[in-house]
C-alpha cells in the first residue's frame, strides 16, 4: 500500500479551517509539514493545482529539495504545460530527487484563460489530456520523438536527463466516460473521491473491463482513495469533532462553495456523484459522513471517514479488499492530524495477521 497525505498549495492561511500560523504558505511552513509527514509514516504528499495559487511544480521542487524520503505528487494540468516542457521538467525534478517524483494529472475545469488556455468541451478536454499523458511518457522512455497529433507535436524531441524506468507515476481522477476511458488506458493509479464501497466496487469493475476492451498496453492499472479522515481516541470524540467542524463549515464556506459552483456551472461529474450520496443519508457503510458536502466540503472534503483508529482503519481496509492500493488522506489542522493519523492508521493497515496454523 502507499500512504500519502496534502500539503495546502496555498498562501492564503486557514485553508480548509487549517491553523492560520504565521508565515502560512512559505516554504519553511510547507517544508515543516513535509517533514511531519516522513516522521510520522506518510511516503509523501499531494500538492494540489489551480490559478492564482502558487505554481505547483515550484512547490514541489523546493520541498523535494529540503526532505530526505518525502514524493510529492505534484498536480498538473494539461495546457498550462506543454507535454516536451512538463516531460523534461518531471524529468529533472525525478533525477534531482532521486527518483521521488509523483505526478497527478487534472483535467477539471480551471481559469484557463488567465493563462491564456482555451476550454473545450468534454470530448476535447479528455482527448487531449489522453494525448498529453501518452506523448509525455514517449518522450520519457525513447530518444528523438516525433509527433504529430490533434493538440500537441514535436519533432526529433530528447528529454535530458534521462528517467528511471518509464519515469514517474501518473496518478489520475475522473468519473465520467470520457474520463475513465483516459484512465484505462494512460493512468497507472485512478484516484477515486470518498464514495461508498459499492460505488467505489462498481467503478472498479467498470475500469479493469475497460482496459480490456481498450487494449491497455501498460502495466496494470491500480486504484486509489483521496479522503478526508477524523480520527479520534474514541468513536464519540470523533463525531462529537466531526459534526462540530461540520457546524463551523457550514457558517464559513457556505456561501462561498455556492458561487464557486455557479462560476463553473455546475459541479463535474465525480463531485456531483458525492454531492447525490447524502440523499442516502448521513452515514454510510460504516463512517462513511456525507454531510459536510452539504455545507460546502468540496472534492476530498466532501465526505469523512469519521471514527476511532479501528473504525477508520476497518474503513480503509474494506476499501483495499476492492482493490485499493492507494491512499490520499487529510484533515485539518494539517500538521497535527498528519502526525495524529499516520501514528493512528499507517501501523494497523500495514500490519499483517499472521497465519496461526502456518507458525505452529
Amino acid at each position: 500500500m502507499t500512504f500519502l497525505w496534502y500539503i495546502p498549495n496555498t498562501v492564503q492561511p486557514g485553508h480548509r479551517g487549517d491553523d492560520a500560523v504565521d508565515g502560512y504558505g512559505t516554504l519553511d511552513h510547507s517544508t515543516d509539514l513535509a517533514l511531519t509527514a516522513e516522521k510520522h509514516g506518510w511516503e509523501g504528499a499531494l500538492i494540489g493545482t489551480g490559478w492564482g495559487r502558487p505554481d505547483t511544480f515550484t512547490v514541489a521542487t523546493a520541498i523535494a529539495a529540503r526532505t530526505t524520503t518525502f514524493r510529492p505528487l505534484a498536480a498538473i494540468r494539461p495546457g498550462y504545460w506543454q507535454p516536451a516542457h512538463f516531460a523534461s521538467a518531471a524529468a529533472t525534478l525525478d533525477h534531482l530527487s532521486g527518483g521521488r517524483l509523483l505526478v497527478n494529472i487534472v483535467s477539471g475545469r480551471d481559469d484557463l484563460a488567465a493563462y491564456g488556455d482555451a476550454e473545450g468541451d468534454q470530448a476535447q478536454r479528455y482527448g487531449r489530456t489522453k494525448e498529453f499523458m501518452r506523448l509525455v511518457r514517449r518522450l520519457w522512455t525513447e530518444e528523438n520523438v516525433t509527433f504529430t497529433g490533434s493538440h500537441f507535436r514535436v519533432t526529433d524531441s530528447t528529454v535530458v536527463p534521462r528517467v528511471a524506468g518509464t519515469g514517474p507515476r501518473l496518478y489520475f481522477g475522473g468519473a465520467s466516460p470520457a474520463a475513465e476511458k483516459v484512465a484505462a488506458t494512460e493512468a497507472d493509479v485512478q484516484l477515486f473521491w470518498g464514495e461508498p464501497l459499492d460505488g467505489i466496487a462498481e467503478r472498479i469493475d467498470r475500469l479493469r473491463k475497460l482496459t480490456n476492451d481498450l487494449d491497455r498496453d501498460l502495466p496494470e492499472l491500480e486504484f486509489g482513495l483521496r479522503i478526508t479522515t477524523v480520527v479520534r481516541d474514541t468513536t464519540e470524540e470523533a463525531w462529537r469533532d466531526a459534526e462540530a467542524k461540520v457546524t463551523e463549515l457550514s457558517s464559513r464556506n457556505e456561501a462561498l462553495h455556492d458561487r464557486r459552483i455557479d462560476k463553473h456551472r455546475g459541479p463535474a461529474v465525480g463531485q456531483q456523484r458525492l454531492l447525490d450520496l447524502a440523499a442516502r443519508g448521513e452515514v454510510l457503510d460504516s463512517c462513511l459522513y456525507t454531510t459536510p458536502g452539504r455545507y460546502g466540503g468540496g472534492g476530498a472534503g466532501t465526505t469523512w471517514l469519521v471514527g476511532s483508529p479501528d473504525d477508520v482503519a476497518g474503513a480503509l481496509r474494506s476499501y483495499a479488499e476492492l482493490g485499493i492500493s492507494h491512499f490520499v488522506l487529510s484533515d485539518t489542522p494539517y500538521r497535527r492530524e498528519t502526525a495524529r493519523v499516520g501514528d493512528a492508521l499507517i501501523g494497523r493497515l500495514r500490519a499483517r495477521v499472521i497465519d496461526p496454523v502456518a507458525t505452529g
